[in-house]
């Protein structure tokens, strides 16, 4: 799988939450903390384990590492929560189990009239 990047539009509004929450990187090392961000959605993403993450995020033992603080300190739930009411609206999603078809169209056996050998006798 491809390296995830962040667009800055995107960085900018994770850092603004980041450097709110004392438990974060961000006052350390911008470029890290966001290579270290990237990482774990790469992670999340790819859903490959920690050992096969591409070095150019960094040691995946240390990302592992900051990534087991953060969820021990509740970082991803608050950050899940500060994000959940602005929807970036790139995707959209349609649930199927309200979505009409024909009978037909989920494979139902066609109901087919037999023609009488006698008509007209």
């Amino acid at each position: 799988m491809s390296t995830v990047r962040l667009e800055d539009t995107q960085w900018t509004k994770i850092r603004a939450f980041l450097e709110a929450d004392p438990n974060t990187c961000i006052g350390k090392n911008e470029e890290e903390c966001r290579r270290f961000v990237e990482a774990v959605l790469w992670i999340s993403r790819s859903v490959s384990q920690w050992r096969l993450l591409p070095t150019e995020y960094g040691k995946w033992n240390s990302i592992f590492k900051r990534f087991s603080r953060w969820c021990d300190q509740g970082v991803w739930e608050r950050m899940l929560v500060h994000f959940a009411g602005d929807p970036d609206m790139e995707n959209g999603m349609i649930d199927s189990t309200v979505v009409r078809a024909h009978p037909c169209a989920a494979g139902a056996q066609k109901k087919w009239r037999s023609r009488s050998t006698s008509v007209g006798t």
